[in-house]
Formats: structure tokens, C-alpha cells, sequence
């Protein structure tokens, strides 16, 4: 028999160990987990009887989908290796599952609990009742963008949409949808600000939609001061994005439908609402015009116009009975002045004849030749003779004689 040493024997079981088992997986509860700063994991597995030791280098752990925790039971995928120096051999994990549940699954439910415990969930913006811009945080080739703008201008065209193209798939997907929350969230507080800010996209696998389960999409979200609609995949999905977003919309479509007024529906409601104005206005109008009429009817009854009328229609009145009093009392008059009148008449002729006669008499006494010489005149003044001496200046008298009679004037 050939005496080896140790280095040479555990050179040999360690040339017979990588060949023999390059490809192992083991089933177990892992212990004593150690990550160590350069970001390879150290941990045991173990079951009710022994253990083995294992390790996960860097580049494998960072493509983990959960976080290994103390006591887990996992499937370690790997190849068996012997460390020569101390003669111990352990599995070189190349991969972890979590046994009985899924590894997206167990991904899922730890960040849940992270983000829950650090009170990402609890917070909430209020979301507008009327934006006037929306950002949609989506791809600008798949379906979710044209539904989504289907349901906007059939809803509400008066909002302004903006959609930054993103990546919603594959590695680079949480990085963009992050990218372009932060930059839509940039004009917060400014005139191009946006009042909500939509994430999502159509249905697929819980791989496909994976993206929105990511850590730094939920910062990115929590961290915005613009209100965020998630709307991720079918009615049945359910991502990180939604507990973390103001709000979670089933699909894209009703993200549009929760977020803008139904413009059908506010037309409707504002005929109810002109009709009630309407019927409030006139069961007010209606008194208040009564009111007007007989406060008008006042006004014209109280008006200079109104006042000159009446005054005038008085004035008419008191003529028209002036003028029947005057009638009648001159009737009355004429009445009994009838039989004076004759008398008057009768005098007034009488005085004109003694005139007359007084005249011709002294005319007569004239030419009397017993009251007159033959060549002499008599004055007369107003059919008297008179003296010349009781004449003064000025004095219109008659000279007769037998012959004539002049006027003369005295001087």
C-alpha cells in the first residue's frame, strides 16, 4: 500500500470529488448564513441528522430572486468541491429555490414585508378630481397606451396626456420605469407639472410583469410628490407597485376610467342642474316680478307725468263745470234782465228823441224872430244857449242863426 500525505490524499479525493459530483442538488434548512462584504454567502444545509457546508459566490447571488433567511428550507443546486488546505469539502451553489413556494413568489412576499414594515403602504396623495395633465409611464409600442387614450378622449378630452416611452420588460425595465417616474415627478410644482402620473402596461406572465416588483421601482414611487396611478396587467395581478402607489387601477384602461370624469355623464348632471337653477330662479323671479309690476304701478300712480294728467283731467273737469255754472247763472241773468232790457231800449230811444226835439227847439227859439235880431247868431253848447262870458278856453259851441249853424272853438 503507497503512503500518501495529506495534501497528496486530499488532492485525490478532491480530483474525485469534482469529477464525481459536478452536478448535485440538496435539499435542506439553511444555518449559519453569513454574507460577507465582498457579497459571497456563506451557510450550511441541514436536516435532522447532518449538515454540509455550501457557499454562493457574487455573481450568483446577485440573480438570486428572494432573500436566503436563517431557517429556510431551499434546493441548492451546485457542484461538490474539496477546500484542500483544511481537507472539507462543500457545495459551490450555483442556484437556490425555495422549497415549497416559488422563488418569485418568496421574492414577492419579502419585499412585501420590507416595504410594509418601513410604511411604504401607508401613505397616500389625494389624487385631482380634474387633471389637466397626466403622464403615462408606459411602452409607446404596446396595446396598454392606445387603450388608454382611447378611454381619454372618449371620456375627457380636455386632458392633456404626455407619454414617456419606457422599458416595462425584461432587465433593464425596473431601471427605466425608475428613470422616468423620477423625471415625469422633475416638474412637480412647475407650470408643465403633471397631476398624475400613470404606470402600466398589459398582461403577461408574473416574469413579464416583474419589473413593478422590483425595490427600486417602489422607491421611486414612494418617493414622488406626484400622485401615482399603478395599472399593471389584468384585474387578477398584483405587483409591489400597486401597494405602493396612491392608487392601484385593474388594467390600464381603468386607470382612465378611475382617474377622468365621464364627460357623457357631467353633461347629463349639468341639464339637471340648469333645470334646477332654472325652476329655483323663476319660483323666485315670479314673486319678485308681481312685487316689480305693482311697485311700478305705484310709481307711475306717484309720477310727475301721472300727477299732470290727473291735474289735468281736474282742470277739465272744474272748466267744464265753470262752464255750466257761468251758462246757467247767465241764463238766469238773461232771464231777469229780459223785461229791463226792453225798458232800456225804450229809454235810450227817448233820450235820443229829446235830444232831437231839444235841438230843433233850439233851432226853433233861433230863428224865433222874437228871441233873435235879424243878423245876430245864438251860442250854443250841447243844445243850450249860453252866455259868452260863462265860455272858457278851449270849448267847442254852436253859432245859429236864421240861416246856419257852425261849430266854433273858443280861444
Amino acid at each position: 500500500m503507497m503512503i500518501l500525505s495529506v495534501s497528496e490524499l486530499n488532492a485525490q479525493i478532491k480530483a474525485l470529488m469534482d469529477s464525481t459530483f459536478l452536478q448535485v442538488q440538496v435539499q435542506g434548512e439553511i444555518s449559519n448564513l453569513t454574507i460577507h462584504t465582498s457579497g459571497h454567502m456563506y451557510f450550511s444545509l441541514k436536516d435532522a441528522n447532518s449538515s454540509v457546508r455550501c457557499v454562493m459566490f457574487r455573481g450568483n447571488v446577485n440573480v438570486l430572486r428572494f432573500e436566503p433567511k436563517e431557517g429556510m428550507n431551499v434546493i441548492a443546486s451546485g457542484g461538490v468541491s474539496v477546500y484542500a488546505p483544511r481537507g472539507e469539502y462543500q457545495i459551490q451553489c450555483k442556484s437556490l429555490i425555495p422549497e415549497g413556494i416559488g422563488e418569485l413568489t418568496l421574492r414577492f412576499k419579502q419585499l412585501k414585508e420590507k416595504l410594509q414594515a418601513k410604511g411604504y403602504f401607508d401613505s397616500k396623495k389625494p389624487l385631482p378630481r380634474y387633471p389637466k395633465r397626466i403622464a403615462l409611464i408606459t411602452s409607446l409600442s404596446g396595446a396598454a397606451i392606445q387603450d388608454m387614450l382611447k378611454v381619454a378622449k372618449k371620456r375627457w378630452n380636455l386632458t392633456k396626456i404626455v407619454a414617456i416611452n419606457t422599458i416595462v420588460q425584461g432587465n433593464e425595465a425596473k431601471d427605466s420605469i425608475a428613470r422616468n417616474i423620477a423625471y415625469a415627478d422633475s416638474f412637480f410644482g412647475t407650470p408643465q407639472g403633471f397631476d398624475v402620473i400613470v404606470i402600466g402596461r398589459g398582461g403577461g406572465s408574473i416574469e413579464d410583469l416583474w419589473a413593478f416588483n422590483e425595490e427600486v421601482v417602489a422607491e421611486a414611487i414612494f418617493h414622488a410628490r406626484t400622485p401615482i396611478v399603478s395599472a399593471v396587467g389584468h384585474e387578477v395581478d398584483t405587483m409591489i407597485s400597486d401597494f405602493v402607489a396612491d392608487l392601484r387601477a385593474p388594467t390600464p384602461s381603468a386607470a382612465m376610467e378611475l382617474l377622468l370624469p365621464d364627460s357623457q355623464e357631467w353633461l347629463m348632471r349639468l341639464d339637471e342642474m340648469r333645470k334646477v337653477c332654472d325652476s329655483a330662479f323663476l319660483s323666485l323671479y315670479a314673486p319678485k316680478q308681481e312685487i316689480l309690476a305693482h311697485l311700478s304701478e305705484l310709481l307711475r300712480a306717484k309720477s310727475m307725468q301721472s300727477r299732470l294728467a290727473t291735474q289735468t283731467e281736474q282742470i277739465k273737469l272744474l272748466r267744464q263745470s265753470l262752464h255750466s255754472v257761468m251758462s246757467a247763472i247767465l241764463q238766469d241773468k238773461a232771464l231777469r234782465l229780459s223785461p229791463l232790457s226792453s225798458a232800456l231800449t225804450l229809454t235810450t230811444l227817448l233820450d235820443s228823441k229829446h235830444k232831437i226835439l231839444q235841438s230843433l227847439h233850439y233851432a226853433l227859439n233861433a230863428l224865433n224872430p222874437h228871441n233873435t235880431k235879424k243878423g245876430m247868431a245864438q251860442v250854443l253848447q250841447e243844445g243850450k244857449v249860453i252866455a259868452l262870458e260863462d265860455l272858457q278856453s278851449g270849448e267847442v259851441v254852436e253859432l245859429v242863426d236864421t240861416t246856419a249853424c257852425k261849430k266854433a272853438k273858443i280861444l
